[in-house]
């Protein structure tokens, strides 16, 4: 694996918890991925570029895209969503050969992410633009304030903030980048429901989640995690936590000509400078 510990990349993630998270079977998409994949592909209505051939580098966790463009994709007939059930047997595409990159749920999880962002440049065609979705900073802010008030460690590994997001883009060769965020509360009745539903979003990948009572029996640990859940119900009695999501998309553009103080450079080259495809 790449090592991004000395870079602008570096998510502070530990990278065994994180490959251990990817290699685990799935059964099915949850059911929040599916909602925010539901939400991304809303904004292909506006992208004015082709999406002819794309892939979904999600795999099975992060759902199935459903847009009409996206139904009946070159790529959808060859491999289906590039999806299987471990990130170890996926296959990435042939370098520039895909009009689009899907990745929904996806980044916050990744040890590597410069590494996973200059896998989808190398792997679009020129003009060729990438959509994904993450957990944003707010994520499970609440729990994260009753961590604090114990003197715990933080329940989630750190969060990047979306305008981060668009830096690193833009950073490994991609441009216009567009960055949005809305912000969910999904309530739950009991703590239990509500950890059922944590454990399948994701896992705990912060380097530092050994410490503290995390480190007790897992018996003693699952009670205390039930206790501070239920203090975070709301007016109504619900248990509330709050998911901030992001959304963003960025294209590849031409290759930039590299000038000397004297250059000689093709019309049709000029041209192809020039004209420049937008987003939007």
């Amino acid at each position: 694996m790449a090592d991004d510990s000395t870079s602008d990349f570096d998510p502070h993630i530990d990278a065994v918890a994180a490959a251990r998270w990817a290699q685990m079977p799935v059964r099915q998409a949850p059911w929040l991925h599916e909602e925010v994949g539901k939400r991304m592909a809303e904004r292909l209505d506006y992208i004015k570029l082709p999406t002819k051939d794309w892939t979904n580098w999600s795999w099975l966790r992060g759902g199935t895209p459903k847009h009409p463009t996206m139904q009946t994709s070159l790529w959808q007939k060859l491999n289906p969503f590039g999806l299987s059930l471990s990130k170890s047997s996926f296959k990435p595409p042939p370098d520039l050969s895909q009009d689009m990159i899907w990745s929904n749920m996806q980044l916050h999880m990744e040890a590597a992410p410069k590494r996973m962002i200059e896998e989808w440049h190398a792997a679009l065609k020129t003009d060729g633009f990438v959509l994904f979705s993450c957990f944003g900073p707010d994520t499970l802010m609440e729990l994260r304030a009753a961590y604090e008030r114990r003197g715990w460690s933080a329940p989630l590994h750190t969060m990047t903030d979306m305008h981060d997001w668009g830096d690193r883009l833009v950073a490994q060769g991609f441009a216009e980048p567009v960055m949005d965020m809305e912000r969910l509360v999904l309530t739950f009745a009991t703590p239990e429901r509500a950890v059922q539903e944590l454990r399948e979003l994701g896992r705990n990948l912060n380097p530092a989640r050994g410490a503290g009572p995390q480190a007790i029996s897992s018996k003693g640990w699952r009670a205390l995690l039930l206790k501070t859940l239920d203090e975070c119900r709301n007016n109504e009695g619900q248990i509330a936590l709050t998911f901030e999501l992001i959304y963003g998309h960025a294209m590849k553009p031409k290759p930039r000509v590299k000038l000397s103080p004297h250059s000689a450079i093709s019309l049709q080259t000029m041209r192809e400078m020039l004209h420049k495809p937008s987003l939007i």
